[in-house]
């Protein structure tokens, strides 16, 4: 099987290369911007057209979420023209795509976990963005996987090791303490699209870690397993003002994949440690 991965040298691209290279017969095609810009539709056709993937998996996004507010144009091209331009390329040569997408589609104004059936409603360009890139794919090729996930960490930067790294600089930390969702690990993600696509199991999906917390809470789980002693405050959302409004829940429950093929995710607890004791240094 041939893969095309875009946003290759991103969190979750380094996993899927990482997982797909111990899985036989597979022939992994590695791309970051310098080597395809997915808003260039001609660049893109020219590309799929000359490698022929049987899937694209499309990790390449802007995810700047306060920039997205800013530079509004580059947020749609990155976020919705570009995963049109995958899915009519794939659509062309007979290819599946797999689009990642965000719990940003929600607005985080109820307090219930969210499933595949609930309905959307973004509230800031980031999560508009997200939400047209999965409508232009759903609807440009069939063949198709959407799966939106949350406060993802692995290979690279993300809030686990900002915080490790502020600990070693400062005694005490305030750390937000009225959003919740649930950290998700780049291993478990990773895993279930791998599953999606062997089982060729199309359509939306939500895949995180299970449970929830608060950044808070996940800040003091990552120091209880790391053994800090830097002492963690909780704080208010109002206190850390933001041009992008963040969503007060946005816990997701990985509702399809418990109605077809299973929910293999870990606990958050789980997947944390595990990334904590056998991922960092």
């Amino acid at each position: 099987m041939k893969l095309l991965i875009t946003g290759a040298d991103g969190q979750l691209g380094r996993e899927l290369t990482k997982q797909y290279n111990e899985i036989k017969d597979v022939e992994l095609i590695l791309t970051g911007i310098s080597e395809l810009d997915i808003t260039d539709m001609e660049a893109v056709y020219e590309f799929v057209n000359n490698h022929k993937p049987e899937v694209i998996i499309n990790c390449a996004a802007h995810t700047a979420v306060d920039k997205c507010e800013i530079d509004v144009d580059m947020a749609y091209k990155i976020n919705t023209i570009g995963p049109k331009n995958l899915a009519t390329a794939a659509y062309a040569i007979g290819a599946e795509i797999v689009q990642v997408s965000t719990d940003y589609v929600f607005d985080g104004e109820r307090d219930i976990e969210l499933t595949e059936f609930d309905e959307v409603n973004p509230k800031t360009v980031y999560g508009k963005t997200k939400l047209e890139g999965e409508r232009v794919v759903s609807k440009l090729n069939p063949k198709h996987y959407i799966v939106r996930t949350a406060w993802l960490y692995g290979d690279g930067n993300n809030f686990v090791k900002t915080m490790i790294k502020l600990s070693e600089t400062n005694k005490t930390l305030k750390v937000v303490n009225d959003q919740k969702g649930t950290p998700t690990s780049t291993v478990d993600l990773a895993r279930v699209i791998i599953s999606l696509v062997k089982n060729k199991n199309y359509g939306l999906f939500h895949c995180t870690c299970k449970g929830e917390c608060t950044w808070y809470d996940l800040t003091k789980e990552i120091f209880k397993i790391k053994g800090i002693d830097t002492k963690v405050i909780p704080c208010t959302t109002d206190e850390f003002p933001r041009p992008a409004k963040r969503p007060e829940y946005s816990v997701l429950r990985n509702y399809m994949l418990e109605l077809t093929t299973g929910d293999i995710t870990r606990t958050w607890q789980e997947a944390l440690k595990d990334y904590l004791e056998n991922k960092e240094s």
